[in-house]
């Protein structure tokens, strides 16, 4: 499942969550390697996301019951998204 929408709201919420901070000190392709375990649980948490992307208070609310794993995962998500959208920017 795709992220859809305003990614910057998205990372303003992680951020608030205190998710930001520790994902910029893992070991991102270890981590990752992990991810699959944990894809119904990002698939919803993407889901979350993209359908309170208007309500970013319940959106904190409800990506707040992830685990850690899964909101870091999400957070690199975010990260990839936000590389990929400005890649795409520069070519034009």
């Amino acid at each position: 499942m795709l992220l859809q929408g305003d990614l910057q709201k998205v990372f303003d919420a992680l951020y608030h969550l205190g998710v930001i901070d520790p994902v910029l000190d893992l070991d991102w392709a270890e981590e990752l390697e992990g991810a699959r375990r944990h894809r119904k649980e990002l698939d919803r948490a993407v889901t979350i996301v993209n359908s309170y992307q208007t309500d970013e208070d319940t959106m904190m609310q409800e990506l707040g019951q992830f685990d850690d794993k899964v909101l870091n995962y999400l957070a690199m998500e975010v990260a990839r998204e936000f590389a990929d959208f400005h890649a795409r920017e520069e070519l034009h």
